[in-house]
């Protein structure tokens, strides 16, 4: 059930009808990451000595050199940012994409909106959690060693994997019912929400994988045989 739906995901994302949703996905995606590269830089120049003195070299100026050559890490920074970035799009834009997905594969089954800020706000505190996750795992990673990675990885999975989900079935469902087959169903999420993870760990394509997460994620509340029948009033 897992890879059927990141299979049926991968397709979405070159339908005619879905693409333009894909392309603005793409650009918040690409704009979220630009916002927390300039956070980067400015912080780098606030918080970073001028000046740092190097034997046989003498003094460097190292704030500006750091902050004017952040840009050079950028596709490293993504493999990092990417993460949170993902968890933020969940509540700013995951319900654009499974409205798409819904009109395209469930026209029978469309779902209800949810509420802008309540998705909003539970999708930041599951981003605080994810960069909490990634901090810890960067501090602990020379200790950890291999054991880091699964840290990071399943981390990052459960936490992703439980943030989509819960914002698909609340579409369908009450947030008690949507809790409980969240619970029900949690290896199955946190499976694709490892694999979600991983995906974001890969330069370049992971542009594009906010969009597939929701679009897998609204595919596998649907594969889901076991999910109530009710539905949001």
């Amino acid at each position: 059930m897992v890879l059927r739906a990141l299979i049926l995901a991968w397709g979405d994302l070159l339908r005619p009808r879905i693409f333009g949703v894909v392309a603005l996905g793409v650009a918040l995606t690409l704009a979220l990451l630009v916002a927390l590269q300039v956070g980067a830089f400015w912080a780098i120049r606030a918080f970073a000595p001028e000046t740092l003195a190097l034997p046989w070299i003498g003094p460097v100026p190292l704030a500006p050199a750091l902050s004017w050559g952040s840009p050079l890490l950028f596709p490293l920074m993504s493999i990092f940012l990417m993460i949170p970035v993902a968890a933020s799009f969940s509540g700013l834009f995951a319900e654009r994409v499974s409205e798409a997905i819904e009109e395209t594969h469930y026209p029978g089954n469309k779902g209800l909106p949810i509420d802008f800020w309540d998705g909003l706000w539970e999708s930041l505190a599951v981003m605080g959690a994810v960069i909490l996750v990634t901090l810890v795992t960067l501090a602990l990673a020379p200790f950890l060693g291999p054991l880091a990675s699964l840290l990071f990885y399943g981390g990052n999975g459960w936490l992703l994997g439980r943030e989509f989900f819960q914002m698909a079935a609340r579409r369908h469902l009450h947030e008690p019912q949507a809790t409980a087959l969240r619970r029900g169903l949690a290896v199955q999420a946190t499976a694709l929400g490892v694999l979600i993870a991983a995906l974001l760990t890969v330069p370049v394509l992971n542009v594009v994988v906010p969009v597939l997460a929701a679009a897998g994620f609204t595919h596998l509340y649907h594969l889901s045989a076991s999910r109530p029948r009710g539905r949001r009033g």
